[in-house]
């Protein structure tokens, strides 16, 4: 019996599975760029989050220190004048157990200011003070507290609130 001929062969297999080949390799690589991105982006997430949580705990550090004088400020503003003098970075009160980062500049710094307000258009008894008219007076105040962290997270924080204490008319 005669032997059949075997049929050259085009090659055709071979193309497509090259070409799969490359689509697969296309996906797996895009999906390995996917991937870092967010695990850089949850990094920077939580950088972020490292910055807020500095700056409230200034916040909270600078309202525990109980520096309630109307003729004393924490830390320097550009116009302590000003209805809202901003905080001169570098001079304020350091952050306790911040993380500074690794080249700590006057910008890159955990640190509150905190000061009296004096609020344009409110009567100002003599004490320094808000009347409320019943023997006491309401002393507002402001922090500014800046929280940093890695990779240039910032966090910026103003908390105002009032202290009664006697005075009045």
């Amino acid at each position: 019996m005669p032997q059949p001929r075997a049929r050259r062969e085009s090659g055709a297999a071979l193309v497509v599975g090259l070409i799969l080949l490359l689509v697969l390799t296309l996906l797996a690589i895009s999906g390995m760029t996917t991937a870092s991105l967010e695990l850089q982006m949850a990094g920077n997430e939580q950088y972020q989050r490292r910055a807020f949580e500095a700056a409230d705990a200034g916040v909270e550090q600078a309202m525990a220190a109980g520096i309630y004088n109307t003729n004393v400020t924490v830390g320097a503003y550009d116009n302590a004048a000003a209805v809202n003098p901003i905080p001169d970075r570098g001079t304020g009160q350091a952050i306790a157990n911040c993380d500074e980062v690794d080249s700590a500049t006057d910008a890159e710094q955990c640190e509150y200011f905190l000061r009296f307000d004096q609020q344009a258009g409110q009567t100002v008894v003599p004490g320094g003070g808000y009347s409320l008219g019943t023997g006491f007076e309401a002393y507002h105040f402001i922090v500014d507290s800046y929280g940093v962290a890695e990779r240039g997270g910032l966090a910026e924080h103003r908390q105002s609130f009032y202290i009664v204490g006697p005075g009045g008319t």
